[in-house]
C-alpha cells in the first residue's frame, strides 16, 4: 500500500490584528496527498483567513505554514467574478498558461485542455461574464488546473449560487477527487460537500474544536460552533425554517 504523502503542514498558527482581533489562535493541522478537508466554522471563525496564510496572501503573526516543493495552492475565492480577467473563458485561462513562460502553442494546448477538464471547452469563446454562477466556479478551476496546482482551496464555494450552480460546483469538486488533487473546502454548508470529504475540521473563534472523520463530526456539537447538523430532519412545512 503506497505511504500517504504530506503535502501541507500548518503548526500553532496564529494572526492578530491591529486592532487586537484574534482571527486565529493556535490552529494546527496537516493535509496529505488526495485529501479532501472540509473546514466548517461560521462567518468570522477564521477560515478566510487561514486561506490566506496557507495561500501566502498575508502573514501569520505566529506559527507557520509549510507547503511541500511542487504543491503551491491554487485558490478559488468566495467572489469567482474577481478572479476573472479575461473576455472569453479562454482568453482567461490563457492569462495563467502564459505565465508558466511557456511558447504560446503548448501555452494555448494547455488552457484548452483545462477547459475541457471542468466542460467548459464548448463555451471557450462566450463572453465569460455572461456564464452562470456555476461555470464561473468551474473556470476559476480551469485557471487553476492550467498552472499545475495540486492542493486546491474554496473559500466558501456555494455563495450567491443557485441550485444548478451547486450541482456543477460540487461536480467539478468530485472530479478534482477522483483525480487525486488535495481539496480543502471553507465552508459553513457542509451538507452541500461533506460526502465527499475523508475529514472534517471545525473551526469556531479562530481555534479549532474538531478534526477527525465526517462521520464522527456529525456526531459533534455543531451547533455550538454556529453550524447547522444537516441531519436534522424536514418533515412537515413547520420545519422549514431557521
Amino acid at each position: 500500500m503506497e505511504e500517504a504523502q504530506k503535502i501541507l503542514e500548518v503548526k500553532d498558527l496564529c494572526r492578530i490584528f491591529s486592532d487586537g482581533t484574534k482571527a486565529l489562535d493556535g490552529v494546527s493541522f496537516h493535509a496529505q496527498k488526495g485529501d479532501f478537508i472540509v473546514v466548517a466554522g461560521s462567518n468570522g471563525s477564521g477560515k478566510s483567513v487561514l486561506m490566506s496564510l496557507i495561500a501566502g496572501l498575508d502573514e501569520p503573526t505566529s506559527g507557520r505554514v509549510e507547503i511541500q516543493k511542487g504543491f503551491e495552492a491554487g485558490l478559488s475565492f468566495q467572489d469567482a467574478d474577481a478572479q476573472i480577467l479575461g473576455q472569453t473563458p479562454y482568453e482567461d485561462v490563457m492569462f495563467g498558461a502564459k505565465g508558466l513562460g511557456l511558447p504560446k502553442n503548448q501555452a494555448a494546448q494547455i488552457a484548452l485542455g483545462a477547459l475541457e477538464k471542468v466542460g467548459l471547452l464548448d463555451k471557450k469563446d462566450f463572453n465569460a461574464r455572461t456564464l452562470s454562477g456555476g461555470e464561473k466556479r468551474r473556470l476559476c478551476v480551469a485557471g487553476i488546473l492550467a498552472l499545475g496546482r495540486e492542493l486546491i482551496i474554496f473559500d466558501e464555494p456555494f455563495a450567491n449560487l443557485d441550485w444548478p450552480g451547486v450541482q456543477q460546483t460540487t461536480a467539478i469538486m468530485r472530479d478534482l477527487k477522483a483525480q487525486k488533487k488535495t481539496v480543502i473546502v471553507l465552508t459553513h454548508e457542509i451538507e452541500k460537500v461533506l460526502a465527499l470529504a475523508n475529514r472534517l475540521i471545525v473551526l469556531d473563534n479562530g481555534k479549532i474544536r474538531f478534526d477527525g472523520s465526517p462521520a464522527d463530526g456529525l456526531k459533534f456539537p455543531l451547533e455550538e460552533c454556529g453550524i447547522k447538523n444537516p441531519l436534522n430532519s424536514y418533515k412537515k412545512l413547520e420545519d422549514l425554517q431557521w
